[in-house]
């Protein structure tokens, strides 16, 4: 049974937490993150929803899926501009979190000490396979964790890893289906030995 807490003018205090969707490109994660946020707006709760100022995919205001879902956000260039901007929020959402530095984890632990919901998505794994950015420090310090997958098109099997397609060894390339294709661990495996 949960137990309730009030402050000292008798008012409930809100238990804040961190919730984080994680996964390849194309698996759902920005989806998860919009239907979320929007459950928490039709349940009248104060809601904002941030994502790095680089990613201007879609739009420059909007968090966009790749199915074309959206959600007014607000960009930011960094991390501490959440803290900054989410004052009296209740649910507190953060698109493409590995674009953030470390800083993040900090910002989600502050958010949630005061009593905000906080629900991030991000890639979990970069095109090479390396965990990318804050995720790791997230997943560990989240109290819920959702592990979504788009499905490999090579086979059919659940999606690992964002497999780039173009030539660059930058870490961070914005891209779309050109760019990259989420594969399987054994299809990502043989793309890289040159197999097909």
């Amino acid at each position: 049974m949960e137990t309730r807490s009030f402050n000292q003018t008798g008012e409930m205090m809100r238990r804040g937490r961190v919730e984080v969707i994680c996964g390849s490109m194309f698996s759902g994660k920005t989806e998860e993150l919009i239907r979320r946020m929007k459950r928490a707006q039709f349940a009248h709760q104060k809601v904002e929803i941030f994502k790095p100022a680089i990613d201007t995919r879609y739009s420059d205001e909007e968090v966009v899926s790749h199915e074309g879902n959206s959600i007014m956000s607000t960009p930011v260039d960094n991390a501490e501009a959440i803290l900054l901007l989410a004052d009296d929020i209740e649910v507190v959402g953060i698109d493409e979190a590995q674009f953030f530095g470390d800083n993040i984890v900090e910002v989600c632990n502050e958010l949630a000490r005061r009593g905000v919901r906080v629900i991030v998505a991000g890639l979990d794994l970069d095109f090479r396979g390396i965990p990318f950015g804050p995720m790791p420090r997230l997943l560990a310090i989240a109290d819920d964790v959702r592990k979504v997958h788009a499905i490999c098109p090579r086979c059919g099997a659940l999606a690992y890893v964002s497999h780039r397609l173009i030539a660059d060894e930058r870490q961070v390339v914005l891209g779309e289906k050109q760019e990259y294709e989420p594969l399987c661990r054994v299809c990502y495996e043989r793309a890289l030995s040159g197999g097909s």
